[in-house]
């Protein structure tokens, strides 16, 4: 009798390389060479019987039979490691309360949590959207949420964070911070420049803000946005223009070209805070599957 399936491990590479839209990227994530990779995904392909990736130089996007498979991958491994935690007596039970920056993978974050959640069918999740700064200040047995990640600037040598050390977490991404506009709005506005901006308790605003009139650049804020959900759907408006980081730039939102005069941005981190001193096993636990998940 032939064999029916698919190799788990080729499903991981399959994974990684759809979701980092490249060979490259994808073959970091599971610390093999590109070889190794490319290999991987031939093989896949041939069990598969058909193309499951669109090569080209910008990197790898998913065929139609390519996006099925990529849900049914995600299913099978997320089952597959919930089997292993049950066994090795690490499976989650109860409730937990995890609070996260809006800017943290927007387009991706429901999908990585309803993975979390698969992994771990028995937990209750409760999560909130809280500023960066309320996460980090937050500590202590009167916290709102067992777990936090939140988003620091990357300034020189220094994290500007608004409570604990940095030191004391764990950096789980880093990306790029960009000025960004309407896909379809002139790609060199003049100013002054016209700024979409969220409340004054985000600090990367108060950030931006701060950085324009240092370096003298003149700009009025003719928006506002009480979240990057809303901050999305004014820069596609072509309301204006703002900063955001890479993972939230999504369709109708394109990165400002340089040379337009906006001065030059830092790069941002998202830290997962470090336990509290006698929280519980589950806990603990959880933010170590969690730190798979978001890296």
């Amino acid at each position: 009798m032939s064999q029916r399936g698919f190799d788990l491990t080729q499903l991981r590479t399959f994974v990684a390389v759809a979701e980092s839209g490249s060979v490259s990227a994808g073959a970091e994530r599971v610390f093999l060479s590109q070889s190794s990779v490319s290999e991987q995904l031939k093989k896949l392909e041939e069990r598969a019987g058909q193309p499951l990736f669109v090569r080209s130089k910008q990197g790898v996007s998913a065929t139609p039979a390519g996006s099925r498979l990529l849900e049914h991958a995600r299913r099978i491994i997320a089952m597959s490691e919930a089997a292993f935690e049950d066994l090795q007596g690490r499976s989650l039970d109860g409730e937990l309360r995890i609070a996260i920056t809006d800017y943290y993978r927007p387009h991706d974050i429901a999908r990585i949590l309803k993975t979390f959640s698969e992994q771990h069918p028995r937990l209750k999740l409760h999560v909130t959207v809280l500023p960066s700064a309320v996460i980090d200040s937050s500590a202590g047995d009167d916290a709102s949420f067992d777990i936090g990640l939140s988003l620091r600037l990357v300034t020189g040598n220094t994290r500007a964070s608004g409570g604990r050390s940095s030191a004391q977490s764990t950096v789980v991404r880093r990306e790029k911070l960009l000025w960004a506009s309407a896909s379809d709005a002139s790609p060199r506005p003049v100013a002054p420049y016209q700024l979409v901006l969220l409340p004054s308790s985000c600090q990367l605003q108060r950030f931006v803000v701060k950085l324009l009139d240092e370096n003298k650049v003149p700009y009025v804020v003719s928006h506002s946005a009480s979240g990057v959900a809303g901050l999305q759907l004014a820069l596609k408006a072509g309301l204006g223009i703002s900063c955001l980081n890479e993972s939230s730039i999504g369709a109708g939102v394109v990165a400002c070209p340089p040379g337009i005069g906006l001065p030059a941005l830092p790069a941002v981190e998202f830290h997962l805070l470090p336990g509290r001193i006698g929280e519980s096993e589950r806990v603990t636990n959880a933010r170590t599957a969690l730190m798979r998940l978001f890296n």
